[in-house]
């Protein structure tokens, strides 16, 4: 299956520190949560609680 491709400022950003940084609407068109506890999910999962909140 071919992936679709990223766009930086959309897609992801970087931090100050390097790091990517993936985004709300990058998240919304991948489908699905991964569960990693990701700054910008949209699905509420919280991490700590291994939960999802609504």
């Amino acid at each position: 299956m071919a992936t679709a491709k990223k766009i930086e400022g959309e897609d992801y950003y970087y931090t100050a520190e390097g790091y990517i940084v993936f985004t709300e609407k990058y998240h919304l068109k991948r489908g699905y949560c991964c569960q990693s506890g990701c700054k910008h999910c949209p699905f509420g999962f919280d991490i700590r609680t291994g939960k999802f909140n609504q």
